[in-house]
Order: C-alpha cells, then structure tokens, then sequence
C-alpha cells in the first residue's frame, strides 16, 4: 500500500471517526479504502463503454505527459 494524504473537511472526520468508534470500521484509513472502493466501482459501471485497452492507452498518455515535464 501506499501512503496518500488528503485534506477533507472537519466534519467528514467527525463523520469517520464516529463510524471507526461504532465498530463499523477498523480504522479511518480502511473507511476511506472502502468509501473509495464504492466510488470507484460506481464510476467504472457509468463508463463501461470504456475498454480495458482505453484505460492502458490513458495510463500510457498520463505517463508520457509526466515524463516529459520532468
């Protein structure tokens, strides 16, 4: 896993936090993996017209536009 920060408003921590002090969730961080799990599993179902080939030749052209501004 990698480490990401992020700044999120006061009250979605008071809102995570609740959630972790409930037993809903272990920690704040696997709340977060799984908020961003359900989102990003609800994006890709809007967008599966997008093949997996489109997804690599983005991935490449992301990658290509960091290089060269290096």
């Amino acid at each position: 896993m990698k480490i990401v920060t992020i700044n999120i408003p006061e009250q979605y921590l008071d809102c995570l936090e609740t959630l972790v002090n409930l037993g809903y969730f272990p920690s704040r961080s696997e709340a977060v993996r799984e908020a961003l799990k359900q989102f990003l599993s609800k994006e890709a179902n809007l967008v599966k017209e997008i093949e997996h080939d489109q997804f690599k030749i983005l991935k490449t052209k992301q990658m290509n536009a960091l290089m060269s501004s290096k």
